[in-house]
């Protein structure tokens, strides 16, 4: 999943702090480790003195909303307090932010999402200056900063497995693609390298933007290809709201039972958008947002207590597929996680002294 960065430029804005929760009466020796623990805890964390700021691109939507949900709860785990700002879409608000949580001596930074000619340079301060960084979906630009992603690479893979094993390996296909993101650019990659193997599989036409609105965007791109291209039988659209735009278009020219879309990213909105009557989205590769935060905070703290992590972090996905929605009734994310085992990743960063 990646921020929707073409938005309105915003005035700068006070990052704001969210305090970890206050310890039960019942358990105030936070250095004690829990249940399930195999390491002490550090006494910076037993403290609750940790820091970590969070600096996000764009914090205003469904996806977003559940990775800050996963992160906030990592963090009140774990006995930090996470320092958040977005930069609601504007990048230069964004690196403003990031110059700030330096210039504050965050025990650590996480930046989620950007551009990286925006952000690259305030992180190589923060490496300069001996702050740990964690950097998801957006090239942080330096090796000593761990650059966590979504494995897209496998999403793309998965999401085309579906595509091919639906339509036999042949038939003609909208491909929705904006360049410069780097998660849609190592997606672009398996699809490129898909098409090179599968040769009845041939890509039509191409669309593609990002903007405040991109699903309705997207989906007056689709209605126009689609009615110049009557032969197309599927949609590969590696981002849920590409998906959600190309949904909308082949519901709108009643083609929906001819038509399928193949996306990526999930969220509890995509899952009523997969399972809603009509629905051509067939099939998503996805990570659980919420975990994706969890396992940012967990990478941060992990830095901060001087274990090492990853340098190329990737949390995997899972294919999701309609028929799977709908035979289990599910209708949110927390029904999907219980389903889908496999969405939760507690072995990727673990903290060794936190309870799983």
């Amino acid at each position: 999943m990646f921020a929707a960065l073409a938005l309105a430029g915003c005035s700068q804005g006070t990052p704001t702090t969210a305090a970890p929760a206050p310890a039960s009466p019942s358990a105030p020796a936070a250095a004690t480790p829990s249940i399930g623990a195999t390491a002490e805890v550090p006494a910076e964390f037993a403290a609750g003195d940790v820091h970590i700021a969070l600096v996000r691109q764009l914090s205003s939507g469904d996806y977003f909303e559940q990775w800050l949900a996963g992160a906030q709860a990592e963090a009140k785990a774990l006995n930090v307090t996470l320092d958040l700002s977005s930069g609601d879409g504007n990048n230069d608000k964004q690196a403003l932010n990031l110059e700030q949580a330096v210039n504050q001596k965050a025990d650590a930074i996480i930046v989620d999402h950007g551009f990286a000619q925006t952000v690259q340079p305030a992180i190589k301060k923060a490496v300069d200056a001996d702050i740990p960084v964690v950097a998801f979906d957006v090239d942080p630009g330096t090796p000593e900063a761990v650059a966590l992603s979504q494995d897209d690479h496998l999403i793309a893979d998965q999401a085309l497995g579906a595509l091919k094993a639906d339509t036999g390996g042949t038939g003609e296909v909208l491909y929705v693609y904006v360049a410069g993101f780097a998660p849609l650019d190592r997606r672009n990659e398996t699809w490129t390298s898909f098409k090179k193997d599968n040769p009845g599989i041939k890509q039509v036409a191409q669309i593609g933007v990002v903007n405040s609105s991109t699903a309705s965007a997207v989906a007056d791109q689709a209605k126009a290809a689609l009615q110049a291209n009557p032969g197309i039988t599927a949609v590969f659209a590696p981002y849920d709201e590409f998906a959600k735009g190309a949904s909308l278009a082949i519901k709108e020219l009643g083609l929906q039972d001819k038509v399928k879309v193949y996306g990526a990213d999930i969220s509890t909105a995509d899952i009523a958008v997969m399972t809603e009557p009509g629905s051509p989205w067939v099939a998503t590769s996805a990570a659980d947002p919420s975990n994706v935060g969890r396992v940012a905070v967990r990478a941060a703290a992990l830095l901060v207590a001087g274990h090492p992590v990853d340098k190329a972090l990737k949390v995997p996905p899972a294919l999701i597929t309609q028929k799977q929605l709908r035979d289990g009734g599910i209708t949110g994310i927390e029904q999907l996680v219980e389903a889908v085992p496999a969405l939760q990743t507690p072995d990727v960063a673990r903290v060794p002294w936190a309870a799983r």
